[in-house]
């Protein structure tokens, strides 16, 4: 989904930012990524799995700073240093070998995710919950890959995201 979500920001002249799975950024998926940067968009790392809360300081440090160089070396641009870890799980330790990498674990708003309790993910059902919710500086979760399934049916996000940006 995510070249048809860059279509939409485009289209609304608005900038995102995209939190990339190392594992998921192959050599097909680059020039997307690639995309991302060019287009001004900020890029950076997501994690996923939830082992990493469990890594060292210097293990998790290391790990980021791996998942950027790889990110750098496939689509020519170093990813902001934000972090999102997978489900927004984090601990000490993950805070702290973040900060040793100079990263900024970031998380979202209160209720402003794309979660839809045991129903379709859809426009008609997220647009008037996240409309509703958010405020200035608040920060919006839309999923445009899965954790598992890169190839997972993501197009509920582009119709949100082109409904939500006017609201």
């Amino acid at each position: 989904a995510t070249p048809g979500l860059l279509d939409v920001l485009a289209r609304h002249g608005v900038a995102a930012t995209f939190f990339v799975i190392d594992r998921h950024l192959t050599p097909a998926t680059a020039p997307i990524v690639r995309r991302a940067f060019e287009e001004g968009h900020a890029v950076a790392v997501h994690s996923h799995t939830r082992l990493l809360m469990f890594k060292t300081p210097a293990g998790l440090a290391s790990t980021l700073q791996s998942a950027a160089d790889r990110m750098e070396q496939l689509t020519g641009h170093r990813p902001c240093r934000a972090f999102r870890p997978h489900a927004g799980n984090r601990s000490a330790t993950m805070l702290m070998g973040a900060a040793r990498a100079g990263y900024r674990v970031v998380g979202w708003g209160w209720m402003l995710w794309d979660f839809n309790m045991f129903r379709a993910k859809t426009a008609d059902s997220l647009v008037p919950r996240l409309a509703d919710r958010a405020s200035p500086g608040d920060i919006v979760v839309i999923h445009d890959g899965h954790h598992v399934d890169p190839q997972a049916d993501r197009r509920y996000a582009i119709e949100t995201v082109d409904r939500l940006i006017p609201e």
